[in-house]
């Protein structure tokens, strides 16, 4: 019996044609100007100005907030690439959670920030609104939901249950098992909802089979170009839109496709993956409805760079990977699907 049905076709596209995080490394940021942070991002907007210091400042005024080490490593970083993210800004040698508190004092203390900036947290630059908001999905959120919003921080999940009610975002942070993914991943769901995050959840519950499907919101493009979730298989190609060539593997045929994704194609795809997986087991009607709902608002009218892979793994059998990633928010979706004649 065949189960192949759209990632077969998948394949078939992919090797004679060709393939965001990532693509060249990270995004630049998506100013926005809204009470919570709408966009999968690290910096809020009320937090912008926290960049603004630190990319305009001069090295006199940074250095009344931190080491002259930490002014002179900042200094080189930013005027190689300003910075756009707190990632980059963390990355920076010398610079970790007791300095970024620093400098975001500086930042508040020089009128670059206001109250509605809560502050860094974990590497992320929370508004108050935002803060707010992971407070009363942490505290009231279901202890499933909670699993599915945190698929690789089941511990800090766990502790946030057994800690639950908490009174600040800070005490959020500061829980065993908590870092700078999960404290994003649950800031996103708190300001977009989670209903995405529980069908990936249901769906990535079923066990490995032969026609195995996974959904995913955490990965980065390089990481997928580089072989993740290829299983061993023979890399046959594949087809990217809005991915820097250079990133391309060597191994397999590539091609680049001139027109990026649209929502509508990200959702298509999706569904083609859960469908793929009801294959395997059912998946509760309620959970698939609400997350393509969810989905549906969160890509409608957006843009999306990614690739399309093949792999091979014997003469009868294969994997179909498909990313997107939102051009100007960082949203992103990853879908696999196995198959076997």
């Amino acid at each position: 019996m065949r189960r192949l049905v759209s990632a077969l076709l998948s394949t078939s596209l992919l090797i004679g044609c060709g393939p965001a995080e990532s693509e060249t490394s990270s995004p630049s940021l998506e100013q926005q100007q809204s009470p919570l942070t709408t966009t999968d991002v690290d910096v809020a907007p009320e937090c912008q100005g926290i960049l603004t210091f630190l990319n305009s400042a001069s090295a006199a005024t940074l250095g009344a907030y931190v080491p002259s080490n930490v002014v002179s490593n900042l200094v080189a970083a930013r005027t190689a690439s300003p910075f756009t993210t707190m990632a980059q800004v963390a990355s920076v040698s010398s610079v970790g959670p007791a300095r970024l508190t620093q400098l975001e004092g500086g930042a508040r203390a020089q009128g670059f920030i206001t109250s509605s900036c809560l502050g860094i947290l974990d590497e992320v630059a929370l508004s108050v609104d935002d803060g707010a908001a992971l407070v009363s999905l942490v505290n009231s959120v279901g202890a499933s939901s909670l699993h599915a919003i945190l698929p690789n921080a089941w511990t800090g999940a766990y502790n946030l249950l057994q800690l639950r009610p908490f009174a600040s975002a800070q005490a959020i942070s500061a829980t065993s098992g908590i870092g700078s993914a999960s404290l994003r991943s649950l800031r996103n769901a708190a300001n977009l909802g989670y209903a995405v995050a529980e069908l990936f959840a249901a769906v990535n519950a079923q066990p490995e089979s032969n026609w195995t499907s996974r959904l995913s919101q955490n990965f980065s493009a390089e990481s997928i170009l580089a072989g993740a979730h290829g299983s061993g298989g023979e890399l046959r190609g594949g087809t990217c839109f809005g991915i820097d060539p250079s990133l391309y593997p060597a191994t397999g045929t590539w091609t680049t496709r001139s027109n990026l994704a649209t929502g509508a194609e990200v959702v298509s795809q999706v569904q083609s993956t859960v469908g793929y997986a009801q294959g395997n087991g059912p998946i509760s009607p309620a959970v698939v409805t609400a997350g393509i709902a969810e989905l549906q608002a969160n890509t409608a009218n957006r843009t999306f760079k990614g690739c399309q892979l093949a792999y091979r793994k014997g003469p009868w059998a294969g994997i179909a990977i498909h990313f997107y990633i939102d051009t100007a928010s960082d949203y992103r979706v990853l879908s696999v699907q196995h198959w076997v004649e």
